[in-house]
């Protein structure tokens, strides 16, 4: 403990203020001279959480700026809807894309729903600055942004961060727009990439051999969300082509998300034996029990976390207790339907990892909570 009078060392200080809000750094710096420093050193921003729906709000611009040179990673929220939000988003992307060429991972994340034929080009159009400007850009997560992403964008980041990474474009939008075209060169670029998530149409055979080429760098997480009319059309990938991609990089993980607008004959043609999936979620308008089964017999072995949403039957819950039976490597399973007794016991007694659990015997209000294993 500091005795009364004593200032602890710039760098303790630090340690402190990288766990404040931003409002709060900004408050501390304005303290003494020691304090401001402390709060503007490169150690509290390098990883950064923003919302602009409450922390800008009041912040001294000339603070915020002087910091953004230190950021590395940014995790930015705003709410589209909200205009003072989404022009503050707007403008710390700019002034990032001004100021920080070596920002090394952005995080966007919108909260609440977007306006109605809402296309968020003043949104995507900052992205694409900070695309041209951040050639050190390693990890781009767009998931959790509500507007259509399409092939300008992903060549943007081709050409502008050729030391990337990561890249996440499987969005929850009804519209694919990201071609295989724009993904081939995507890769060709970025030869470092070892994480990518799309949308099943913008996923090609010739993607998937230019991944098991010799010279790849190891492959780790490819994340594939069905839910477009694209995706229902989409060509089947070869199961020889996931086969010799398993081959290639034995530690990848594939995570599978198929929705509503996937029709039965497209569920098939997805699902191939020889895919390395690890996540599984199921949340079909059609059949769901052959989807899991298909899961129990052909990824028994790299099956990690499953989620289904459907109505509950005596067959799921056959189908379920067989899978738990198979895969014992189960870390998650969250069922978003009444089961009975006898899947509980069954991934309680054949999953000894299993960390987490939405198995619900009876009907309760929602949202679910998941069990927690001890």
């Amino acid at each position: 403990m500091a005795e009364p009078g004593e200032q602890l060392p710039e760098e303790v200080l630090a340690l402190i203020f990288r766990h404040l809000p931003l409002r709060d750094r900004a408050a501390a710096a304005r303290v003494c001279r020691t304090w401001a420093a402390a709060a503007t050193c490169s150690t509290v921003w390098h990883n950064t959480n923003i919302s602009c729906d409450c922390e800008l709000e009041g912040m001294q611009p000339q603070y915020l700026s002087a910091c953004l040179d230190h950021v590395q990673n940014l995790r930015l929220e705003f709410v589209p809807s909200r205009e003072p939000s989404r022009l503050a988003a707007i403008e710390l992307l700019t002034a990032l894309a001004g100021r920080n060429p070596e920002l090394r991972g952005l995080c966007l994340e919108c909260r609440g729903e977007k306006r109605l034929f809402d296309s968020g080009r003043d949104v995507l159009d900052a992205v694409h600055a900070l695309c041209r400007a951040a050639r050190a850009l390693r990890h781009l997560d767009l998931r959790r942004l509500p507007f259509t992403l399409d092939d300008a964008l992903v060549l943007q980041v081709a050409h502008g961060c050729p030391e990337l990474c990561s890249l996440f474009v499987d969005n929850s939008t009804l519209v694919g727009s990201v071609g295989p075209g724009s993904v081939l060169k995507l890769l060709e670029a970025c030869p470092c990439l070892r994480a990518l998530g799309l949308h099943l149409a913008s996923l090609s055979r010739t993607a998937l051999e230019a991944l098991a080429a010799p010279d790849r760098a190891p492959f780790e997480l490819l994340a594939l969300r069905c839910a477009c009319p694209e995706d229902a059309r989409a060509p089947p990938l070869p199961n020889e082509a996931w086969a010799e991609l398993s081959r290639r990089h034995p530690g990848l993980a594939v995570e599978l998300e198929l929705e509503p607008a996937l029709p039965a004959e497209s569920v098939t043609r997805v699902l191939q034996p020889a895919v390395p999936v690890a996540a599984l979620r199921l949340s079909l308008s059609g059949d769901t029990v052959g989807p899991v089964r298909f899961a129990a017999r052909h990824y028994a072995a790299t099956l990690r976390a499953l989620e289904v949403r459907a109505a509950a039957s005596a067959e799921l819950d056959a189908a379920l207790e067989e899978l738990a039976e198979r895969c014992a490597g189960l870390r998650e399973v969250h069922c978003f339907c009444v089961v009975r007794p006898s899947v509980l016991h069954a991934f309680r007694t054949h999953c000894p990892r299993l960390r987490s659990y939405t198995l619900k015997l009876t009907r309760e209000p929602h949202p679910w909570r998941p069990t927690l294993v001890a």
